[in-house]
């Protein structure tokens, strides 16, 4: 039975807007209405809150508090929402790590966290295991684990919980106390961890909530893994707050979702444009019946109108929605009965969020109709990257955060992205960084210098095409470079192809003239795909 009393003292009072309260408050009013639904196992609110009241206990006990930082390794589970609320709740920042990373990446972003508990999955074990080990050897030359480790789970930490290695006294939670910690890629080598507060992520739900609603008898479907920023903050914790259902789920399949928006007769969604262009591509999309959509949120890229047709089609319009982990990550969207009027936008601010159009030359403002770098102001922009104050001093001017991607403003007001600024590319939704793409090729004994460009691709939104320059005189091929980029980064991170140069072009001696590789990419793989179509028709002849 839950009993908040058991482990809050009534006479404490945390911040107004700590998400700990949300689940808590849910639960005093609706403790038997479903909280999730994890592969057809349900947790009502009155369950999730006695589960997350209790491991808070108990990492309090054990000598955690606010200003540390517990890590996990897990795919979407129950396990790992009551994880989240327990931090919620203690005032510990929460640190979902990506099991989709190599052991290197992983271990890089662990040595970056610094958490005081990480926290892994069985599923993910080995990985995390590996990351951990070579933590161990580069802080320590080897031996004795550094960091404190414990299982997911009622059978795990839930029922026991690891000393902390440096106690900390306990005390209410502080708006301003970091809440989720979101290692992204940005125009750097290195990821970087996006601090958001309790307040950031108050302010982003309500944002959400005003522009796009949610009710008690929404059921959400959560399919983007939750080491990304929008599994929680877009539609999941807005879900929770409002007493929804969340259906989550630990990997894409297409005919799989398609068979849950079915039977559990899902509401609501968020993807990637991606995932929406293989659930309208699968064979079960025409006899599925999606009926019980109301909203369908797109971020992570602009769709093609191609996309928002066929979903219209079936009674479904996509809503266009853009953000960046810095921002919380929401900041414009797009009304889906707005789209045909204004293809390739991606909408209007969302409430309590500000942004201004400025020239990226000058740095000034620019009025009205406009083309130039989007910055955004407003209570839900981060508290900075983990450990970076000169990254994050660069992201900020004045209050207000660079966005680094070119945006055109028509005459009513709507956003429409023309470029980045920064070289990030988007794949399939997720953010590549070229810097650290590059900085794995080079790891490579025969490779001396490497460039990596984004190029469209009709799938994956983009996809990565690298230029490498040999060291002089060594035997190397395109195949033994993609199988050691296969070793270093995730598989989203490995270039599409790669080719090799003699030398890459530069524009000054300094700079790397990205322009001029991205034309060559996109003409190697026009001729690549060229090529592929005479195979074609050269088979079907025969």
């Amino acid at each position: 039975m839950w009993d908040a009393d058991a482990v809050f003292d009534p006479d404490v009072e945390d911040g107004p807007h700590t998400i700990g309260r949300w689940l808590i408050d849910r639960a005093a009013t609706s403790p038997l209405r479903t909280a999730v639904d994890d592969r057809g196992v349900t947790t009502d609110y009155g369950t999730l809150a006695a589960r997350a009241t209790a491991l808070s206990g108990r990492l309090r006990r054990a000598g955690y508090a606010a200003g540390d930082r517990i890590a996990t390794v897990s795919g979407n589970s129950t396990d790992h929402v009551v994880a989240f609320f327990a931090c919620a709740l203690a005032g510990i920042a929460f640190v979902p790590l990506s099991w989709r990373l190599t052991t290197r990446e992983l271990a890089d972003v662990l040595t970056r966290a610094a958490p005081s508990l990480v926290l892994i999955e069985d599923e993910h074990a080995a990985l995390a295991g590996e990351a951990m080990r070579a933590v161990d050897a580069s802080t320590r030359g080897g031996g004795e684990r550094m960091l404190q480790v414990a299982a997911l789970g009622t059978t795990g930490v839930e029922a026991n919980v690891p000393a902390s290695p440096r106690p900390r006294p306990w005390r209410p939670v502080r708006d301003d106390d970091p809440l989720l910690v979101i290692f992204t890629s940005g125009s750097e080598a290195a990821p970087k961890g996006v601090v958001l507060t309790h307040a950031n992520c108050f302010w982003n739900n309500l944002a959400l909530a005003q522009a796009l609603p949610l009710h008690q008898d929404d059921v959400v479907l959560a399919m983007l893994p939750q080491f990304h920023v929008a599994a929680w903050n877009c539609q999941p914790l807005l879900a929770w707050w409002a007493g929804a259902t969340v259906v989550l789920e630990r990997s894409f399949q297409p005919a799989r979702a398609l068979r849950l928006i079915a039977e559990r007769r899902v509401t609501a969604m968020m993807g990637v444009p991606t995932q929406y262009a293989m659930l309208a591509a699968d064979r079960e999309w025409e006899t599925t019946d999606v009926t019980s959509l109301r909203l369908a949120l797109v971020g992570g890229a602009t769709m093609p109108t191609a996309l928002q047709t066929a979903w219209t089609e079936r009674g479904v319009p996509l809503t266009q929605g853009y953000g960046l982990t810095e921002a919380g990550p929401n900041v414009l969207h797009l009304p889906a009965g707005e789209a045909a009027a204004a293809p390739g936008a991606v909408g209007r601010p969302y409430p309590h969020v500000t942004v201004r159009v400025v020239d990226p030359d000058s740095g000034l403002p620019l009025d009205g109709e406009a083309t130039g770098e989007l910055w955004v102001r407003g209570p839900s922009v981060f508290a900075g990257y983990l450990g970076d104050d000169d990254a994050t001093a660069r992201a900020m001017s004045g209050g207000w955060l660079r966005s680094g991607d070119l945006v055109a403003r028509d005459a009513d007001g709507r956003y429409r992205v023309v470029d980045r600024l920064k070289d990030i590319f988007i794949s399939g939704g997720e953010n590549v960084a070229p810097a650290e793409v590059e900085y794995a090729l080079c790891l490579h004994p025969l490779v001396a210098a490497a460039a990596v460009v984004g190029v469209p691709d009709p799938v994956w939104g983009e996809r990565g095409v690298g230029f490498v320059v040999p060291v002089a005189g060594a035997a190397l091929s395109s195949d033994e470079l993609l199988a050691h980029a296969r070793r270093n980064l995730a598989a989203f991170k490995v270039p599409v192809r790669i080719e090799l140069v003699d030398e890459l072009p530069r524009s000054t001696i300094e700079k790397l003239a990205r322009s001029r590789l991205r034309e060559r990419a996109r003409a190697v793989m026009a001729r690549d795909r060229a090529g592929e179509r005479d195979r074609t028709t050269k088979e079907v002849r025969r």
